[in-house]
C-alpha cells in the first residue's frame, strides 16, 4: 500500500512494478537518484530541482536507516527513515520515495529501469557501481555538481564544534 504524505507518496518494493508499469503508460519518463539525505540542506534541494528537470516524474531511492549505518557507521543517520522520507517528499520536485535496505541501490534501480539515473558530480560513469546497470537497461547517467560548502557532514561538523 502507498503511504501518503501529503500528495507524495512513499512506496514499498512491493508496489513498485505496477507504479512503473502505470507511469510507462501515461508515456512518463522516469528519473531516480538516491542517498542517505539525512539532514536535508539547500545542497540536496538544488540537486533535486535539478535532477527534475530530466524527466516527468522523480523517485528518490531512500537508504533505510540499516543502511545508512552500514554505509555512514554508528551515530547516524541522525534523522529516521520515516522522518527523512516525509521531508523529502514534501519538496515539489519529488513525487516518489522508496527505501532500500542494501548498501547499494543497483538492484532497485534494476527494477524502476529509470529513463536518467543521476549522481553527484564527485562519480564518474567509472567509479558509480550503478551505471553499467542502468546503461545496459536503456537509460543514461547525468552528474550534478554539488553546491559549494554544503553538506550534511560539514553540518554535523560545525554542529559538534558549537
Amino acid at each position: 500500500m502507498l503511504r501518503f504524505f501529503g500528495e507524495i507518496m512513499l512506496v514499498k518494493r512491493s508496489e513498485l512494478d505496477n507504479l512503473i508499469k502505470k507511469l510507462r503508460s501515461e508515456g512518463k519518463t522516469i528519473v531516480t537518484t538516491n542517498g542517505c539525505f539525512d539532514i536535508l540542506h539547500v545542497g540536496h534541494v538544488r540537486y533535486l530541482e535539478k535532477t527534475k528537470s530530466f524527466a516527468d516524474v522523480l523517485i528518490v531511492a531512500l537508504n533505510s536507516d540499516k543502511s545508512v549505518r552500514s554505509i555512514k557507521g554508528e551515530g547516524r543517520p541522525i534523522n529516521n527513515e520515516n522522518d527523512r522520507a516525509e521531508v523529502l517528499s514534501a519538496l515539489r520536485s519529488v513525487d516518489y520515495v522508496v527505501l532500500f535496505d542494501e548498501d547499494s541501490p543497483l538492484d532497485l534501480l534494476l527494477q524502476i529501469k529509470p529513463d536518467v539515473h543521476t549522481k553527484g558530480a564527485d562519480y564518474t560513469v567509472e567509479t558509480l557501481p550503478e551505471a553499467k546497470g542502468i546503461m545496459e537497461n536503456g537509460g543514461r547517467i547525468e552528474f550534478i555538481t554539488f553546491v559549494e560548502g554544503k553538506s550534511t557532514t560539514s553540518i554535523i561538523e560545525k554542529m559538534k564544534k558549537n
